[in-house]
């Protein structure tokens, strides 16, 4: 396969450590979901999570036979410790670099790019999804139309695990939502 293809992933942990997820969603070129990952992975620490998330996007664009690469996620520490800006100084995640760096390194090409969370929100859904259930997730169905803010809609903070249920409608927030503890959801 001779086109880029773009690895989002993201990983989460509701206590850190506490339960944990990953999601994972490889992309053509022109943007096409090729394959989506949402992964309970048990407990685990948010970094662990998002290096766990990286190992399993990588061996999906293996899979698909990609040659070129480019992985975005949103922790600025593991995309700079994969770029070697950043030293890996916990013990726990040395394993999890060396396996990461072992298979980035079969590519071809890999270029690792930092997200903002809000242009990862795919695989951060997946993620908390994934938590959510307590089980995998291979795609994402509403009950809602897909506008933000329906009735009934369902969104987990990343951060400190609550849950919010839109009662009623609202055009004003934009599918935007902050969480009593700071934290923005979408």
């Amino acid at each position: 396969m001779d086109e880029t293809i773009t690895v989002n992933f993201d990983g989460g942990s509701r206590g850190n450590p506490g339960s944990a997820g990953i999601g994972v969603v490889l992309a053509a070129q022109d943007g096409t979901p090729l394959v989506t990952v949402g992964r309970y992975i048990g407990r685990a620490t948010n970094n662990f999570a998002e290096y766990m998330a990286l190992i399993v996007g990588l061996r999906e664009a293996g899979k698909l036979g990609a040659k070129k690469i480019l992985v975005r996620g949103d922790s600025e520490l593991i995309i700079k410790q994969m770029r070697g800006e950043y030293r890996v100084k916990n013990p726990g995640l040395k394993d999890m670099h060396q396996q990461a760096r072992a298979i980035a390194d079969k590519f071809q090409e890999v270029r690792f790019e930092h997200n903002l969370r809000a242009r990862n929100s795919l695989a951060d859904r997946l993620a908390n999804l994934a938590m959510d259930r307590k089980g995998d997730v291979t795609e994402i169905t509403d009950e809602s139309n897909g506008s933000p803010g329906e009735v009934g809609e369902i969104f987990s903070c990343p951060k400190c695990g609550c849950r919010i249920e839109i009662k009623e409608p609202s055009d004003s927030n934009d599918g935007h939502f902050i969480c009593r503890c700071g934290t923005a959801m979408e």
